[in-house]
């Protein structure tokens, strides 16, 4: 009988090759890998503070910070995931939880503050939302803030995606939106004049002159399982959630 004699580094790659791919685990991807976070802090539902309000995430730490729940890279690597409970921890100012990003300067360090009446101020944001509470499934994407209010923002509303602004109106970009579709919004801002675009279209435009200003975009969920805007019949279970997939803001 003849005996076969393998190299120990041929016996080796047998061994190895045996192994199943999922038991290779890499390292998820960071969100500021997909999206430029420069200029940005996030507010996320959840606190560590004693007062109960939310926790910031601001940069440096942003540039190295992920939360497998509610700010994190999604499956394919090309978009971001911002998540948000209802049950969440919320800002002083609100009722509702979010996930959401908050405009700076100077690579993070001050709060963005720009004016309607001076310069040429710009945000967009690729996205999708790929999910909503289940009784008030309303969520904000995308906003225009002042130190006080809100002052325009993108919002969906179960199917309706619209714009809305604070003391105003709102207006219809998509009355039949369905969870999951990818679309891109874009506030334009100049000479008092707030132009809103759908996919690259024109969509309306908001007069009205306002200060302290600053882009949000994210998941800002409109319902609540406690507190003092408690939606009725609304589990604590239920969240929303949008993917970003670019964000980007400029000034001129």
């Amino acid at each position: 009988m003849k005996y076969l004699f393998l190299p120990l580094s041929l016996l080796f790659f047998f061994c190895t090759s045996r192994v199943p791919n999922h038991a290779k685990v890499a390292d998820p991807a960071l969100p500021s890998k997909v999206l430029d976070l420069t200029n940005w802090k996030i507010t996320l539902p959840i606190s560590t503070r004693p007062d109960g309000v939310a926790d910031d995430i601001k940069q440096p730490q942003l540039n190295t910070y992920t939360n497998p729940e509610y700010f994190f890279t999604n499956k394919k690597g090309d978009g971001v995931c911002f998540k948000a409970h209802v049950d969440g921890a919320t800002t002083k100012g609100s009722n509702f939880p979010r996930s959401e990003l908050r405009e700076m300067i100077d690579n993070g360090k001050d709060n963005a503050d720009w004016s309607s009446s001076s310069g040429t101020h710009t945000l967009f944001i690729d996205q999708a939302v790929t999910h909503l509470p289940d009784v008030r499934d309303q969520i904000v994407i995308g906003q225009i803030h002042n130190a006080d209010e809100y002052i325009i923002f993108f919002r969906l509303e179960h199917k309706r995606l619209l714009v809305s602004v604070n003391h105003g109106g709102t207006f219809t970009l998509d009355d039949n939106y369905h969870l999951g579709t990818r679309f891109n919004v874009k506030f334009v801002v100049n000479n008092n004049e707030t132009q809103c675009y759908y996919n690259g279209d024109l969509k309306y435009t908001y007069k009205g002159s306002y200060s302290g200003a600053y882009f949000k975009a994210g998941a800002y969920v409109q319902s609540s399982c406690k507190g003092k805007k408690t939606t009725p019949g609304e589990l604590c279970t239920a969240y929303g959630e949008v993917e970003i997939y670019n964000v980007w803001v400029k000034h001129e």
